[in-house]
């Protein structure tokens, strides 16, 4: 499962790290590319029937499949000859990626005791980053040439071998129910409970992800626009401000499980929010600081958070749901994007942005606080049959 969310980290952060170089190559506005980086996140739709598949036909098949495919078609955005060609690979091979993502999580909430579903959460999280981190560590043969920014969506095909070790080793989720073994009075609460949560997780997950996404594409840009940085400069930003994350994904892990998920992601959104829109306002060491203050809040309240995406759900709905919202925060990352987009060009600055869009976080925090039911300490079955989740 480590193997498996390192692989889908490094390819849904791909085009993120890539997109101000090919777009400088292929002579792309930052409209063009908020459009571009958009339409990427419009892919999820993909996902949607390879997830319910997943509900019918078990977690191993869909997951060895994605694996696979991920890498193999994101790869392809190395001999892209168009921005157009580059945007279309990526529409295919990233919500592939996001597809392994969404099971990743459905087998680790199944499989993990109720009191460590949420640490769980949070240390694939950190493997997910080192994932990422390698993506970002590649970012520095852009450097070579104007067209070099290819070898980095060379590097992806490593993944291949993290697919065969999956392939040879993954085994089938212990909750995972054959279709054929579902009643009819449990497809009933299935479809009740997904009607009944899918609402308040899927704005939440749109709110935050309007400020995420924005926050996280133009980043780059704004660093090698405004500050003048290099390649290996802003990979060495993107690494140093983001790797103490991970400690924050620990202690969020930990906490969430031990006190309890709804404070820790009311709180540590809208917080991490602030601060990373602090860093595009500011420069020098206050830029750094603020990045890292930033990605510490907003890895306390990502194990919280995540884990309610596979609590509130049955298990013969649970990879649906996922997809469903993960659709829900993509969509919601392509309004930011392509806002942000339409403002940068008007000459609005990037503080100004960043900051308007932290709304979405402060919303989404509110969502949190007085809607959301304290799954902490529960069973996955206490949980879906509880009048709060209900």
């Amino acid at each position: 499962m480590a193997l498996a969310s390192m692989s889908s980290a490094f390819v849904n952060t791909l085009f993120t790290q890539t997109v101000a170089y090919a777009a400088d190559e292929f002579d792309v506005g930052r409209t063009g590319q908020g459009i571009g980086a958009a339409i990427v996140r419009w892919g999820i739709i993909i996902s949607l029937p390879l997830v319910a598949l997943a509900d019918r036909h078990g977690r191993r098949p869909l997951i060895i499949t994605v694996a696979w495919c991920a890498p193999l078609v994101s790869a392809l955005g190395a001999v892209a000859p168009s921005f157009e060609f580059l945007v279309a690979t990526q529409t295919i091979g990233r919500p592939l990626g996001l597809t392994l993502d969404i099971l990743i999580a459905v087998v680790a909430i199944e499989e993990m005791p109720r009191n460590a579903r949420a640490y769980a959460t949070g240390l694939l999280a950190v493997l997910s980053g080192l994932g990422a981190g390698i993506a970002v560590a590649s970012l520095p043969l852009a450097d070579l040439g104007p067209s070099a920014w290819r070898f980095v969506y060379v590097v992806t095909l490593i993944w291949t071998i993290t697919a065969f070790i999956i392939t040879k080793h993954l085994p089938e989720s212990k909750r995972f129910i054959p279709r054929i073994d579902i009643t009819a009075d449990m497809h009933a609460a299935a479809k009740k409970a997904l009607r009944r949560n899918i609402g308040r997780i899927c704005s939440v997950v749109f709110l935050t992800n309007l400020y995420i996404a924005t926050a996280s594409i133009f980043q780059n840009r704004y660093l090698k626009e405004q500050r003048d940085y290099s390649a290996t400069l802003i990979a060495i930003f993107t690494i140093a401000t983001s790797s103490p994350a991970s400690l924050g994904l620990l202690v969020g892990g930990r906490l969430a499980d031990e006190k309890g998920r709804r404070l820790l992601g009311a709180t540590m959104v809208p917080l991490g929010a602030l601060l990373l829109a602090l860093s595009f306002t500011t420069s020098g060491i206050v830029m750094w600081c603020t990045a890292i203050a930033g990605g510490i809040a907003f890895g306390m309240s990502f194990p919280a958070m995540a884990v309610y995406r596979g609590e509130l759900f049955p298990t013969s709905v649970r990879s649906l749901a996922g997809g469903i919202i993960m659709t829900s925060a993509l969509v919601g990352g392509s309004f930011g994007l392509i806002g942000g987009g339409l403002f940068l060009d008007n000459d609005i600055s990037y503080g100004s942005v960043m900051m308007w869009l932290v709304l979405g976080p402060v919303v989404a925090s509110l969502i949190v606080w007085f809607r959301y039911p304290e799954t902490a300490h529960l069973s996955l079955e206490e949980i879906t049959s509880s009048p709060a989740s209900q």
